[in-house]
């Protein structure tokens, strides 16, 4: 008989098994996480507003369907920039997070 296994939601690959055994370590993931995501979500209201009052003739034409599309692009846009390091502004709030819990980086 096979014996079941319990997957954790957060550990989503085998180099997560690590951290799993290490609580610090999960603890400085999810905080590095939450500061990249955190960033994005800054990134994504600039560029919002920087979109604002570009008007466009392309495929949608300024219609509803134009608005769709460049919440998407600029989510997008927002995330791929804080992965690669933003405006530094992950870095700060990640440090914040591991002092506010009382862990070193």
């Amino acid at each position: 008989m096979i014996a079941a296994t319990t997957f954790h939601p957060s550990f989503g690959t085998t180099g997560d098994a690590q951290a799993a055994q290490d609580p610090t370590a999960l603890k400085k993931a999810k905080a590095k996480s939450a500061s990249e995501q955190f960033e994005a979500m800054f990134l994504n209201s600039m560029f919002q507003q920087m979109f604002t009052g570009v008007e466009a003739d392309g495929p949608f034409g300024g219609s509803n369907a134009l608005k769709v599309w460049r919440s998407f692009l600029t989510d997008q846009y927002a995330k791929t920039f804080a992965k690669n390091g933003g405006l530094g502004i992950a870095s700060h709030v990640y440090e914040q997070l591991l002092q506010h819990q009382g862990i070193k980086a």
